[in-house]
């Protein structure tokens, strides 16, 4: 999956570069350095609505590292069955 940035200028002057873009990936419209848009193909829309996306499919977008994860710690123990 390829991520395209484009200013909201320059998806004004080449919207056709743009759409061509969505199909390898989404494609993010800044306006003064701030991401305020995100193009993609329905097909890429599809499978990020259909909530079945692999963790690794969540990690490569752009952010997901700054992403904070807060998970209470859980006092039960896991119950282990004997073969």
């Amino acid at each position: 999956m390829t991520i395209t940035v484009l200013s909201s200028q320059e998806f004004n002057q080449a919207a056709s570069k743009a759409l061509l873009a969505a199909n390898n990936g989404p494609v993010f419209i800044t306006d003064h350095g701030l991401t305020t848009h995100v193009l993609m193909s329905h097909g890429l829309y599809q499978s990020l609505s259909s909530g079945r996306q692999s963790i690794a499919d969540l990690l490569a977008w752009p952010g997901a590292v700054d992403a904070e994860l807060d998970i209470a710690r859980s006092r039960e123990l896991a119950a282990v069955k004997p073969l």
